[in-house]
């Protein structure tokens, strides 16, 4: 037997039956003892358009069933070399938003207080803010590698400071992210001011718009991505509706001329050999995901994330 947990194998029950867990992986209490957690944090109130997003732990962790342990493209072996398992869901509170971010927080200092790197089943993607304020008591300034169809650094949404379009302005002012480490891809669509994208940018921000990436390899990009995040602690972010709703219809902000999910692994695989402290990926709505397409491609990015982490052994 080996000393890691194993998620439960097909041919040892079926794939719809076992444990709800991230890939029915072993579910624990806290993280304590683990490398690496995969946590749920069920929140959608931060969310301008269409909601559910709360539902997407549920359903991701369902559709989390069809991944099996070994990666064959890159010869990853996460369950060989990390102790992972699934810790639950944070308990927001579902009818503050302020109130949810300091639960979100506090739930994140005491992962990162066990020593585990959290891989995040959002929820929408108000919530990256909590947890960089949480990794940011340990590790400063983080990278950030942010897959979105949108900047995410608006001023205000309807007058409020904090919601799904505000995270990364906020984590940028109260000095969580270095903007000189920081590479957003994927932009795209209509905007409400001629600047939207400019605000990243003037701070040192690298900003992929889609156009750059339409047909073509996203590995060229990858690697002047490690160049420039270097050596330091980077935070991986990956909002579902970078991808064209062709690929990921089940979100809430949908975005036409976006990302390939192949251009979507290439850009995880890409994060080979950062260090990666963290990783989420958020914004799976389920009311508007009939086939579940949307939240089988969050789980198989979730567990690419997973092989990318640090102390990940490869099988050649």
């Amino acid at each position: 037997m080996t000393e890691f947990n194993q998620p439960l194998g097909g041919n040892a029950m079926p794939r719809f039956g076992g444990p709800g867990t991230m890939m029915r992986l072993p579910a624990a209490a806290t993280a304590e003892g683990l490398d690496v957690a995969f946590v749920g944090v069920p929140f959608d109130i931060g969310t301008s358009n269409r909601s559910g997003t709360r539902m997407g732990p549920r359903q991701i962790r369902q559709e989390s069933c069809m991944v099996r342990p070994y990666n064959m493209a890159t010869r990853a072996a996460p369950f060989d070399s990390l102790q992972v398992a699934d810790i639950g869901d944070v308990a927001i509170n579902t009818f503050n938003i302020f109130d949810s971010m300091r639960i979100i927080e506090e739930a994140y200092d005491a992962i990162l207080a066990h020593g585990a790197k959290p891989l995040t089943i959002g929820g929408d993607h108000t919530i990256p803010l909590p947890i960089l304020r949480a990794l940011h008591k340990v590790h400063g300034p983080v990278g950030l590698i942010h897959v979105d169809a949108h900047a995410d650094v608006n001023e205000a949404m309807f007058g409020e400071p904090i919601a799904h379009g505000t995270p990364f302005r906020r984590a940028i002012e109260e000095g969580l992210i270095d903007p000189r480490r920081m590479v957003q891809i994927g932009l795209r669509g209509s905007g409400y001011t001629a600047e939207d994208f400019d605000w990243a940018a003037a701070l040192g921000v690298r900003v992929v718009p889609a156009e750059e990436c339409w047909h073509r390899s996203l590995s060229p990009l990858m690697a002047e991505v490690r160049a420039q995040l270097g050596d330091g602690p980077v935070y991986l972010t990956f909002d579902i509706d970078a991808l064209d709703p062709a690929h990921a219809p089940g979100t809430g902000t949908p975005e036409i001329g976006g990302l390939t999910s192949v251009q979507g692994l290439e850009i995880i695989r890409g994060c080979r050999g950062l260090n990666l402290v963290g990783g989420d990926c958020v914004e799976v709505s389920p009311p508007y995901d009939p086939s579940g397409n949307t939240a089988i491609t969050a789980a198989f990015l979730l567990f690419e994330m997973l092989c990318v982490m640090p102390g990940v052994q490869y099988r050649t």
